[in-house]
């Protein structure tokens, strides 16, 4: 080997170099600490409340209108049969058998017929 190969070789036995160890820093009272992770904590735990808080409007306006919503579908169907009846009477008031049968529940008698009453029923 070359010399300077065999200068740079540790010998081989003695003893091994360990680190030094690690100087701390001067102690702190214990009164002054953060405790970093309870902050953490509450920190998620405001951050979650002021989500679910941000979907609480939403949430009760979903509401309403889904209530008013169904009150709405109810009032239409009242107003489409209603519809429908009109549209019905429309058609058949042209239909003679039709115009009798409103007349005489107006109290209205056919020509040549003899009017009669009853009392006392």
């Amino acid at each position: 080997m070359a010399p300077r190969a065999q200068a740079r070789r540790r010998p081989a036995a003695g003893p091994k170099r360990r680190p030094a160890a690690r100087r701390r820093p001067a102690a702190r009272s214990g009164a002054s600490r953060i405790k970093w992770d309870r902050v953490g904590r509450i920190a998620l735990t405001l951050v979650l409340a002021a989500v679910l808080y941000s979907y609480l409007n939403p949430a009760i306006e979903f509401v309403k209108t889904y209530t008013t919503t169904t009150a709405a579908k109810a009032q239409l169907h009242e107003v489409q049969d209603e519809n429908t009846r009109l549209h019905w009477r429309i058609q058949h008031t042209d239909d003679p058998i039709y115009r009798t049968g409103e007349a005489r529940a107006q109290g209205m008698i056919a020509p040549g017929e003899t009017p009669i009453v009853v009392n006392g029923l």
